[in-house]
């Protein structure tokens, strides 16, 4: 499934591989692609959205 998820707190670079670490410790084989100017996130996965949306909120960095 392919999610295109808006995640305000992201702003750098870093941000982005701490959204991506999160996402993939959910789903391994989850390609992922963050955008710090859009602070979009696009995700393609086989876990369920709540699963990633949870998994970037204890990041850090709640997702809607």
């Amino acid at each position: 499934m392919k999610l295109q998820l808006n995640v305000p707190g992201i702003s750098c670079g870093g941000c982005v591989s701490t959204v991506t670490q999160a996402i993939k410790a959910v789903d391994a084989n989850a390609s992922v692609q963050g955008d710090p100017k859009t602070k979009t996130v696009l995700v393609e996965t086989e876990s369920p959205e709540s699963a990633i949306k949870a998994a970037i909120a204890k990041a850090g960095y709640p997702a809607s």
